[in-house]
């Protein structure tokens, strides 16, 4: 049997990491302050494990998955043996420093402590702690369960062994980690998505263009070859002879556009993009939609990895 993983926090996080690491055969204990919330992840993980099987997007059966997932009522039962214990609390340092203190005076000598922090530095959490070498960041995307990659971040102090460590068990979980090789605001995935959207708001906000055809430009264009190679396999794959003779050809269009002022995320052009996304979407079909966009993400998953089989990755 694998070692069992703490999910600490059982929110819209948690119980997608509960499911990530279920599947992958970890029994997992759910732990959360809000005493209902334990069980209502385990129940949303009933819902979604049938469907992942029935994709063949889960190792064994989504009863065995399930079964491994106990909802526990106190710190000190999640985190009883576990060598890794992710943390998916409220974002706020104030919030993550006390439950780092709870969690390093109460796990075991050799467990990692992760936080699913989507913004706060490792080194802000874990300072002062004296366990703060087993401390870093694992920041997914949401839905964990069906978008692989993960973000591991170190502090300045992590222990490098600890995080290569993680980063095995996380492929082992059937997720692609990044592992950084230092921290910085916003990590890998939050800076370049923060640079789409900069100009994306631009886009709308200067008049060029509206939020549906910028989506289109994503959804319909980019992001299919995004979707199974990145922006640097793609400007290598661009051009006969590889990535310097891209550069060499079209670098100066990119160096023109490069020296604009960030987009204004707020006032008019705010008003107009939420109003162009309510008219597409009402406010009380989002719900709807997100589990809609679940379902695409799982039929994608599903062809990606059918793909791979048949062509390669």
């Amino acid at each position: 049997m694998k070692d069992p993983v703490a999910c600490v926090g059982s929110g819209l996080i948690g119980r997608a990491w509960a499911i990530v690491f279920a599947r992958a055969g970890h029994p997992v204990r759910l732990w959360d302050e809000v005493p209902a919330a334990p069980k209502a992840a385990r129940d949303f993980a009933a819902k979604m494990l049938p469907e992942l099987e029935r994709l063949g997007l889960i190792p064994g059966t989504a009863e065995e998955a399930l079964a491994r997932i106990e909802p526990v009522a106190t710190l000190e039962e999640a985190l009883e043996g576990a060598r890794h214990v992710q943390e998916s609390t409220f974002e706020e340092i104030g919030v993550k420093r006390e439950i780092f203190a709870r969690l390093d005076a109460i796990a075991g000598p050799d467990a990692v402590l992760a936080s699913s922090s989507s913004a706060l530095l490792p080194s802000a959490i874990s300072e002062g702690l004296a366990g703060r070498h087993r401390v870093m960041v694992n920041h997914p995307i949401n839905p964990a369960y069906l978008v692989p990659a993960a973000e591991l971040v170190p502090a300045p102090w992590t222990d490098p062994a600890l995080l290569e460590r993680t980063a095995d068990l996380l492929r082992d979980a059937g997720m692609r980690p990044i592992v950084m090789q230092k921290e910085i605001d916003g990590f890998v995935m939050n800076r370049l998505q923060g640079a789409l959207l900069h100009e994306a708001f631009r886009l709308v906000a200067d008049g060029y263009a509206s939020t549906e055809d910028v989506d289109i430009g994503l959804r319909e264009g980019l992001a299919l070859r995004w979707s199974f190679i990145g922006p640097f396999e793609t400007i290598d794959l661009n051009a006969p002879e590889g990535v310097r003779q891209y550069v060499t050809r079209y670098g100066g269009i990119y160096d023109g556009m490069a020296g604009q002022p960030a987009a204004d995320w707020r006032g008019p052009v705010l008003d107009r993009i939420e109003a162009e996304r309510r008219a597409a979407l009402p406010a009380d079909e989002l719900a709807q939609r997100q589990a809609w966009r679940d379902r695409r993400l799982m039929a994608l998953a599903a062809h990606k990895r059918r793909a791979t089989d048949e062509i390669g990755d």
